[in-house]
């Protein structure tokens, strides 16, 4: 499998060059030259598998020849071994044809880990065979910073360095991050939001000589193995519930766009989803641009929702490829446009092309709670608010009450007690293995969002 950049400029790259690579050098995001398929009775046979062997399986022809088979097993089993879940990734119904697809049963309690936990055995893998060292560097509004620091942690072939925003984590995110001691990895709260610690990363890869030196490499959701490992659990709930040639719908909580694009990538490969639903809090650019064509950039508000406090959406330039029919050069000026004006505006064609199959709604902190409450009232399950988003958009949003809609569970409630608390009274508790968190000795800095000052901070102090 060859991999192809979104705006056609960088070298076409085999599947170990796209995951130690994260960005295309022309600041494009990577996808295959084409998508593999899966026929009906390849779908039908997928129900028999469990999580790790289906993983396995779908991820097989993105990954090509990479990785000798037997390895490429025991790292997929070894990965999925690590939740503590027998179905790693479970349904709960909620109501008619309503379903929940868990997604927190990993180490660090959110959907990240099913890819990152992937990754840090990947990269482990790939450098030790190189005799390689490099320098990950993250940026996270929450989740994708704990999942990646478990992931990367003790490795003796990198460094990992993530930015989350100062104040805008919740306590447990922020101390899963920071209680972490080991020499490889540092904490950088950055004063400002999300998007400011996105456009820092993206900066320091634009700048080549910096990002060849310090032998960078990408694990956020602009990694394509990332993309890659979450297109696994759609296929899982849909063969899960009858639908490996039937419809089936999706409504998925979303910041940067990775998760639902993942879903996306599902479909392409053959799976009969008729319908993602693109779930956005206040920070709704993602519903604007689906509902009137213009992506435009606001400012950032934080909500009880922050890992989807984002107003720069990465990922969905990986869909503008796709709806302007894989042109390369179209993309480009798109996101020239975003560079200059702080804005694009698709045409009616590639709109329309989006609209066949995403839907988009905003969902504001009263619905959410709202959804908290009667979910928990009506079906007794417990759900954070970044899944509350999800359900209540999918409700919303819904085409035909014929097919099945799954919302996606991306962290799990404890994450985010305050909102729950105030939602249903009821102070949702962390697992055992995490129940001292709050005691744990914390270690970060603090910074201004100034690129020099990153990059200094960077080069002194990495281990290695």
């Amino acid at each position: 499998m060859r991999y192809v950049s979104t705006r056609g400029d960088a070298p076409d790259l085999e599947f170990e060059d796209v995951l130690l690579t994260g960005l295309a050098r022309d600041g494009g995001l990577y996808v295959p030259e084409v998508w593999p398929s899966f026929n009906k009775a390849e779908f039908e046979a997928f129900i028999d598998l469990d999580y790790s062997a289906l993983a396995a399986r779908v991820m097989a022809p993105f990954i090509g020849d990479a990785l000798p088979a037997d390895i490429y097993k025991t790292l997929v089993d070894d990965t999925y071994r690590e939740f503590d879940h027998p179905d790693v990734a479970p349904l709960n119904q909620i109501g008619e044809d309503e379903w929940v697809l868990e997604l927190f049963h990993g180490p660090t309690l959110a959907f990240k880990d099913f890819a990152l936990q992937l990754l840090g055995r990947l990269f482990d893998y790939a450098l030790a065979r190189r005799g390689e060292r490099r320098t990950v560097v993250v940026a996270t509004s929450g989740d994708t910073g704990s999942a990646a620091i478990e992931a990367f942690r003790d490795k003796e072939n990198l460094d990992i360095f993530v930015l989350h925003p100062a104040g805008r984590v919740s306590e447990v995110q922020r101390r899963q991050m920071t209680t972490v001691m080991s020499d490889n990895v540092r904490n950088i709260a950055i004063e400002g939001s999300f998007d400011d610690c996105q456009a820092l990363v993206k900066a320091m890869f634009n700048d080549l000589e910096f990002r060849d030196n310090m032998g960078l490499s990408a694990v956020n959701s602009i990694n394509w193995a990332r993309v890659m490992a979450q297109t696994v659990y759609y296929i899982k709930a849909a063969t899960a519930l009858g639908c490996a040639g039937k419809p089936i719908a999706f409504s998925v909580p979303t910041g940067n766009f990775g998760d639902v694009y993942a879903g996306y990538v599902a479909r392409c490969t053959g799976l009969a989803i008729s319908q993602l639903v693109v779930a956005t809090n206040r920070n709704d650019i993602l519903a604007r641009v689906l509902s009137a064509g213009e992506y435009r950039i606001g400012e950032v508000e934080p909500t009880m929702s922050p890992s989807m406090d984002i107003q720069v959406a990465s990922n969905f330039e990986r869909l503008l490829f796709e709806i302007h029919g894989r042109d390369g050069g179209a993309v480009k000026e798109l996101m020239a446009g975003l560079q200059s004006n702080g804005a694009f505006r698709l045409g009616e064609d590639a709109l329309e092309k989006a609209r066949q199959v995403f839907d988009a709604r905003r969902v504001d902190e009263d619905e959410t709670l709202a959804t908290i409450a009667s979910v928990y009232r009506d079906s007794g399950a417990v759900i954070d608010p970044h899944t509350a988003v999800g359900v209540a958009a999918g409700r919303a949003c819904r085409r035909d009450p014929g097919h099945p809609m799954v919302m996606l569970a991306t962290a799990h409630p404890a994450k985010f007690p305050d909102a729950i608390t105030k939602a249903i009274g009821v102070v949702p508790e962390l697992p055992p293995g995490l129940a001292d968190l709050p005691k744990r000795p914390e270690r970060y800095d603090t910074l201004a969002a100034d690129l020099d000052a990153i990059k200094a901070y960077i080069v002194s102090n990495k281990a290695h």
